[in-house]
């Protein structure tokens, strides 16, 4: 079991424990969603740490309960909430690479047919002969960018925030009454 000094901390201060929780969603307790602010200033606070090292969560708590069942109850709730998200997130990923994929074969066969029809330009078309084939050229490539900006820039950071998700459906909860 890890010490205390092992976990990255994320605090949170609330009055009662419904704060944390979306007060529309009519779930049972532990199957309720957070409340949208509660999960951003989890999930940004996750973002700033570093996700080699453990999560803990403490919940400062004004209001007096039975502290090892609001624990328990809180840690199952958050766990069961997180662990949603990264499995909604590894759908997303999913279908971005799968998009990608798409991307990729469509950009290249267009490609592969502004090349051809640059290269079957003839000399018919006098001094424009030299723009249309590199337009041509150009086209072909531009359409090569939703591919290559999917596998270079856009699936790590939907991969990263999977990752956290995963470590925020795991890690260990702690109240604190004030």
């Amino acid at each position: 079991m890890p010490v205390e000094t092992d976990y990255q901390l994320i605090e949170i201060k609330v009055q009662t424990l419904q704060q944390i929780f979306n007060s529309i969603d009519p779930s049972p307790f532990h199957e309720r969603d957070l409340d949208p602010e509660a999960e951003e200033f989890i999930v940004s606070w996750a973002r700033e740490h570093s996700l080699q090292r453990p999560f803990k969560l403490i919940v400062h708590l004004s209001q007096n309960c039975d502290r090892v069942e609001a624990e328990r109850t809180l840690q199952e709730s958050i766990h069961h909430y997180f662990q949603y998200r990264y499995e909604f997130n590894r759908r997303e990923f999913k279908q971005i690479l799968r998009h990608g994929w798409i991307n990729l074969i469509i950009a290249t066969s267009f490609l592969v047919a502004c090349m051809m029809g640059a290269q079957a330009i003839h000399a018919e078309f006098g001094q424009f002969q030299a723009i249309i084939q590199e337009g041509l050229i150009i086209l072909g490539w531009v359409a090569m960018w939703r591919p290559l900006d999917i596998y270079l820039y856009r699936w790590w950071p939907i991969y990263r925030l999977g990752k956290i998700y995963e470590k925020l459906s795991t890690m260990p909860v702690e109240i604190r009454l004030s």
